[in-house]
């Protein structure tokens, strides 16, 4: 049972009354969960305030019971804050209006490094600048609506009683540099957002985003009105927060396939360490609003205002990376991973300062910030066929391969279970079907066609009569090779297209432009009114008709230098090709009995096995659900 906290700051002889009153509470309560506790710990005090540090009463209520509000408490910043706790900054100086005025993209590069960072005056003035400039709907609540809000919520007595917002289950309030006034004024805040956003469902990051704020806005009508402006957001460019569990659950999807392009090791290492892969992304956004310092969080926040969600999954790689640097030397050791994680966020000051972890995020390569949003609303359309609905309350979504009951003549079920780590996690959310095997279906080039035509994605795996085992995903149906008869080019796919080993090393190569994006420029998708919305055409289990493509890395959004970093898929009556350029990554030929394998340009990888070999067995697995209709 979640556990609620509230400190009584009163002097001498009221102290001692309160102390008396609370206990004859506590006999009376305990029955129901309530109970009376004290703390030794320094009292939260406003600057100027002489702090106690004799035993505080603390009030413990039960997370399912009301809370309650004093209304009469300091709703002004300066007595919502510890300054003691706060870290040593300039209060006096306040930033020119020249320098709030800058584009964008001049207020990116203030943002990243840190100008705002040893001035209380200028970040208040640089956040105030910024929210105001953010694109949101005509109407959405401001300081006036709170004030009158508040004033109906609460009333006009000393103390409340309110249940916190439905969207904060599970999701505790960070209390930073904050006293106890300041946590009161963020519930209240909170509540005021609930009734104004019946919609949001679910929003782990909005606690956090409100305490933040709370450090450098006036009162709590000029944080209320921040807030609803970050959430009112019709900035078609900019995402900040999602406000369901559909949504929010998608991101940590659109962040799973993110890590696993970017960040290989981290991705495996956490695939051998947790039950749940997608159970350790659930939590990516709240490493950063949430279990970072407060000196980290508050940097997060000054680019996150500036940039949107996509600067949170830089950020978010370049933590991992920096997580993977911290367990080198002990991953045997790790029994959690997921409070292996928590404790690495909380102690980051022991191993990477702030502005050496912002380096290293901003020299990831991210895609576009619209091929991220193809990629979100993919995951989208992929939950939702699992049942997940806009209203959905939170609930657990893991990746499909039952181990127990997996069985496969040239796979184990635990390397199964990594490549399905690897494939996207839209289509990892359901079971591996075997479409064809040589064992049942012998070693016929046309019977490979005739089982694994209007099925996409799908993965090939094959094992040589060396006992190495290769393959490779491939996401597009191989009925498109028919297509290609007669063009320049047989070659088709996208750039989900990879090829890996399994045996004797483990390893994956993605498309050569995932970690060299900078060798094409994606065309700008938006100023194109004969391109479909993303909904429609999207790569979904079962979601597209045949001759659509996946858009989601397809050649279509880039311009390309060389034809032989797209040379994913090829199929004629003579063989089978996969990745082209300098070599071929897999070349398999009509009888299905011989290959090779080599060096390619379209993903720079070593030969996935010996380089000439004869396969024993060759599979090809197709995702539940997928059949084209």
């Amino acid at each position: 049972m979640k556990m609620m906290h509230f400190h009584l700051n009163l002097p001498g002889a009221a102290r001692s009354a309160a102390m008396e009153i609370l206990h004859h509470i506590d006999g009376r309560r305990s029955r129901s969960g309530s109970t009376l506790s004290t703390s030794s710990r320094t009292s939260d005090t406003a600057e100027g305030d002489v702090g106690h540090t004799d035993d505080i009463p603390i009030l413990v209520i039960s997370g399912t019971e009301n809370w309650e509000i004093d209304t009469s408490s300091r709703s002004d910043r300066r007595g919502s804050v510890n300054w003691e706790k706060m870290p040593e900054m300039d209060r006096s100086s306040s930033p020119s209006k020249e320098a709030l005025n800058e584009e964008k993209k001049e207020l990116k590069v203030m943002a990243r490094e840190g100008r705002w960072s040893n001035s209380l005056s200028q970040r208040a003035s640089a956040y105030s600048h910024v929210v105001k400039n953010i694109r949101c709907r005509s109407v959405t609540p401001d300081a006036e609506v709170y004030k009158s809000i508040a004033s109906k919520l609460f009333g006009e007595c000393s103390i409340s009683t309110h249940p916190l917002p439905e969207f904060m289950e599970g999701c505790p309030i960070p209390h930073y540099c904050l006293n106890a006034d300041g946590i009161t004024s963020v519930k209240k805040i909170l509540i005021c957002i609930g009734n104004q956003f019946p919609d949001i469902t679910y929003c782990p990051v909005l606690p956090s985003i409100v305490a933040l704020l709370l450090h450098y806005c006036e009162n709590e009508a000029d944080c209320f009105e921040h807030v609803c402006r970050i959430i009112g957001s019709n900035d078609s460019k900019t995402h900040y927060i999602d406000q369901t569990f559909l949504v929010y659950e998608a991101s940590c999807m659109t962040f799973g396939d993110l890590v696993s392009k970017h960040c290989q090791t981290v991705h495996r290492l956490l695939v051998n360490t947790s039950p749940s892969i997608l159970k350790v992304y659930s939590k990516w956004a709240t490493w950063m609003f949430g279990e970072l310092p407060f000196e980290y969080a508050i940097r997060v926040l000054d680019v996150f205002l500036v940039e949107g969600q996509k600067v949170l999954y830089r950020v978010g790689l370049a933590l991992l990376k920096h997580y993977r640097y911290y367990v080198a030397s002990r991953e045997a050791e790790i029994a959690d991973v997921q409070k292996d994680i928590q404790n690495f966020m909380n102690n980051i000051g022991e191993h990477v300062t702030i502005d050496r972890l912002f380096e290293k995020a901003f020299r990831i390569r991210l895609f576009s910030r619209k091929e991220i949003q193809l990629l979100q609303q993919a995951n989208i359309n992929a939950l939702t066929q699992k049942g997940i609905t806009v209203r959905q309350r939170r609930q657990s979504v893991h990746i499909a391969v039952d181990i127990m009951n997996f069985s496969s003549d040239t796979v184990t079920a635990q390397e199964m279970r990594m490549v399905w780590s690897w494939i996207p996690e839209r289509f990892a959310l359901f079971q591996p079907v075997l479409l064809f095997s040589t064992m049942e279906n012998g070693y016929s080039l046309q019977r490979f066609y005739a089982c694994c035509e209007d099925h996409a994605p799908t993965v090939l795996l094959l094992k040589t009569i060396e006992g190495e085992v290769c393959g490779a995903f491939l996401p597009s149906d191989w009925k498109e090779r028919r297509k290609m008869e007669g063009a320049g080019s047989n070659f088709f796919g996208t750039g989900e297209c990879f090829v890996f080993s399994l045996r004797p090393e483990m390893e994956r190569f993605v498309w050569v432009l995932v970690k060299n994006p900078h060798l094409t420029k994606p065309e700008s998708l938006m100023s194109s009114s004969r391109s479909p919305s993303p909904a429609s055409y999207l790569s979904v289990p079962g979601s597209e008709a045949y001759g659509q493509s996946p858009s989601f890395l397809s050649l279509k959004n880039f311009q390309l230098s060389s034809k032989s970093a797209s040379m994913f898929m090829s199929g004629s009556n003579d063989a089978i090709i996969i990745g082209g350029g300098g070599g071929q990554a897999l070349y398999i030929d009509g009888d299905l009995n011989k290959g090779r394998t080599e060096h390619c340009d379209t993903f720079d990888n070593r030969p996935l096995c010996k380089e000439n070999f004869q396969i024993q067995h060759l599979e090809v697995w197709g995702i539940q659900g997928s059949t084209l209709i």
